[in-house]
């Protein structure tokens, strides 16, 4: 089943496209990594399907309804959930009220019963390993685990298809793994399916299972990991060298 669709979708800022012409398809269950340089409009692309960005032209298909341009909060109430490399936390709010946040509006059924919006944060909150700082303040997290409450947030609110833009940036090799195994989870154990930034190699070689390369806002290359990463145009224009297993 196709969940998400881009028929020529663009984005101009000043009259220069950031992301030109990209037509994709995604399936239920996939989860998807897009790469490429800094400004190939990876992350341009991932705005304009949660909404945060309008799109020049194009359209933007989600379970076959057209979201292109529609606000953020009504596309993330369809079923889109967006974690963006920057948390963006409420601080004056405990860990367990952020993510109360986004299981009680963050939902196509309208504002949860108080009860069922609390047992899906706590659900969330154990699916990512905070489960014991609920009731902590945020600003006591490090960095790491801001990403890891901001995925909680995302999680509760029952997304079908969730966007992460460079959330595994900066970490150690331990953290890196923890949240190369949340993902995962999330697609085998709550049927999420999952487009993902990153520039994390060793990253994209452990989880994704298809790779779309964008070059210049296009698309330039589109398959499994092990093809794209050796393929001569993304060896040449963006890697330098052929990446291996442990690169």
């Amino acid at each position: 089943m196709t969940v998400l669709e881009l028929d020529d979708v663009e984005k101009h800022f000043g009259g220069l496209p950031a992301v030109d012409g990209v037509s994709l398809e995604v399936d239920e269950g996939e989860i998807l990594a897009l790469v490429g340089p800094n400004g190939a409009g990876k992350s341009t692309l991932l705005k304009m399907i949660s909404g945060l960005q309008p799109p020049t032209r194009g359209n933007i298909r989600f379970l076959g309804g057209e979201i292109g341009g529609l606000q953020a909060h009504t596309v993330r109430q369809r079923g889109v959930a967006m974690v963006l490399q920057t948390p963006r936390t409420f601080e004056s709010m405990t860990v367990l009220e952020n993510v109360i946040v986004g299981a009680m509006f963050g939902t196509a059924h309208g504002r949860l019963p108080d009860s069922v919006a609390l047992a899906r944060a706590r659900e969330a909150l154990g699916f990512v390993g905070l489960a014991g700082r609920a009731d902590e303040e945020v600003g006591t997290l490090n960095l790491h685990q801001q990403r890891f409450l901001e995925l909680a947030r995302s999680l509760a609110g029952r997304p079908r298809l969730l966007l992460l833009d460079e959330v595994m940036a900066g970490l150690n090799d331990t953290e890196l793994q923890a949240s190369i195994d949340i993902v995962r989870m999330a697609r085998d154990e709550l049927g999420v399916t999952v487009i993902w930034v990153e520039h994390v190699m060793k990253a994209v070689m452990s989880l994704a299972e298809r790779v779309v390369v964008l070059d210049f806002g296009r698309c330039l290359v589109d398959g499994v990991p092990e093809v794209v990463m050796r393929d001569p145009a993304v060896v040449t224009a963006y890697l330098g060298a052929e990446i291996g297993e442990d690169g």
